[in-house]
């Protein structure tokens, strides 16, 4: 009997995303033996995975709304190639709840969470009274949604203290949020956050956080299965982002004690366990002066997954896989070893200066190797860069038994990289890997933006 007959895993799944992300999964399942169909748009007709799969779909134009992002299309395409599941990456719909919904009432299985648990912790604010519930520490802020009575709202940020940050129950990637330093500008903050919150995600409901001022971004991997299992793996520091952005991702995070670490991982597994996760999923929190505060969960794979995956040793995507088809988790807390220190570069096509995206034809390509180094990327010479999407054109991972090592073999591996044709954000990570205080591990979240305007003078 072959083992993939023995683990009762999927025949085919289709992989309903593009770009890197869509590689890293094909590439899982063809490990695993199993077939993969690519969908697809116009724009992406020629990419690495597309040529790769075992069988592709174009569902549409460049646009992602006619094509990544539409549900009957890609429904479609799971019935007409007779996939089994549905693997959604991050993005695009990963975590939308309506698309997982489809999923499974069209009889596919979805390789994420049930629905009710995307939507719930979708809501920032519901999200909030759960974790609190489940005994992991969030944000001070208000008790849910903000109420309509101006004198009420005033009232509940004074009590939360500023400055205070006004958010949107539905935001995500840093939108929906803003910075009230005053009372005088509180109400018109709010007002307009609120406009904002309706237009992006067609949901107005704000709420109101303390304001952090200098905090680390800290991130706690799980995973989850059907049987109430969940364990925790890693966490990892993300701090280094510019617009609520990442950057620069690593794992473990530096100078945060062991014990703590335990603490709030062991919160966040046990929390799995109280809500029902299924599958893999992330708790982001803000560290500060010593505490960690939950601000949201993401109920996917993540960009800087590779991380967790090189101190742990475990396949975070091929678990999701397993996960779905009903697997027990295969290992207990106590198995779970971290070992040694991981960096993420991600490398976009952007100016490195001005961020401006720098869509285009790649004249040039020759990826880093070297020991400890893992590229993640769907790029090759004569790759055209489209103007439609995420501007990330893949990840370079460094891996040592040390930070130093890490960071050494990190920017070897910058200077061994060619990308000719576009701009790259790549002199950007060489400086900052080389910055005393990134060295040192003194860094918050805004700290790209502060040096920034350093440089400029400001």
């Amino acid at each position: 009997m072959t083992a993939r007959k023995k683990l009762q895993l999927f025949d085919k799944i289709l992989i309903a995303n593009r770009g890197e992300i869509a590689l890293r999964i094909q590439r899982a399942c063809r490990e695993m033996g199993i077939k993969t169909v690519v969908v697809h748009s116009e724009a992406d007709k020629e990419t690495k995975y597309v040529r790769l799969a075992d069988e592709s779909v174009c569902i549409g134009p460049a646009a992602p709304h006619l094509s990544y992002l539409n549900i009957p299309a890609i429904i479609a395409a799971a019935e007409v190639t007779d996939a089994q599941a549905i693997h959604p990456g991050y993005g695009f719909l990963s975590e939308n709840a309506d698309f997982a919904e489809k999923v499974e009432s069209s009889g596919f299985v979805f390789i994420g969470p049930k629905a009710e648990t995307i939507r719930l912790m979708g809501d920032k604010v519901n999200a909030k009274a759960v974790m609190m519930k489940a005994g992991v520490p969030c944000v001070p802020g208000s008790d849910g949604a903000l109420p309509e009575d101006p004198k009420e709202i005033l009232r509940i940020a004074k009590e939360v203290g500023y400055p205070v940050i006004i958010k949107a129950s539905g935001g995500g990637g840093g939108r929906g949020m803003r910075v009230v330093n005053t009372e005088a500008a509180l109400l018109s903050a709010v007002a307009l956050t609120q406009a904002e919150a309706q237009s992006a995600f067609g949901n107005p409901t704000v709420y109101i956080e303390r304001f952090l001022d200098t905090p680390r971004h800290i991130e706690i991997q799980v995973l989850a299965d059907n049987h109430k299992n969940a364990v925790w793996l890693s966490d990892r520091d993300c701090s280094l982002q510019r617009r609520h952005q990442k950057i620069i991702e690593e794992a473990p995070a530096v100078n945060i004690p062991l014990r703590q670490l335990n603490r709030i991982g062991d919160r966040c597994a046990e929390a799995c366990r109280k809500i029902g996760y299924r599958g893999a999923g992330t708790f982001e929190f803000l560290y500060q002066n010593g505490e960690f505060f939950f601000i949201e969960m993401n109920t996917r794979i993540q960009v800087e997954h590779p991380v967790t995956e090189e101190v742990t040793g475990v396949d975070l995507v091929q678990e999701q896989i397993k996960i779905a088809v009903g697997h027990k988790l295969s290992f207990r807390q106590r198995d779970v070893v971290r070992k040694g220190h991981a960096i993420e570069c991600r490398i976009n096509a952007e100016d490195p200066e001005t961020f401006a995206p720098s869509p285009g034809r790649i004249t040039a390509y020759h990826a880093p190797g070297g020991p400890g180094i893992r590229v993640d990327s769907h790029i090759y010479n004569n790759y055209f860069v489209p103007p439609q999407y995420d501007s990330m054109i893949g990840k370079i991972i460094s891996y040592g038994d040390t930070r130093d090592q890490a960071i050494a073999r990190m920017l070897v591996a910058l200077s061994e990289t060619v990308i000719g044709g576009i701009k790259t954000n790549i002199p950007l990570h060489q400086q900052l890997l080389l910055d005393e205080n990134f060295v040192r591990g003194d860094f918050s979240i805004h700290y790209i933006e502060e040096r920034m305007k350093q440089l400029k003078g400001e």
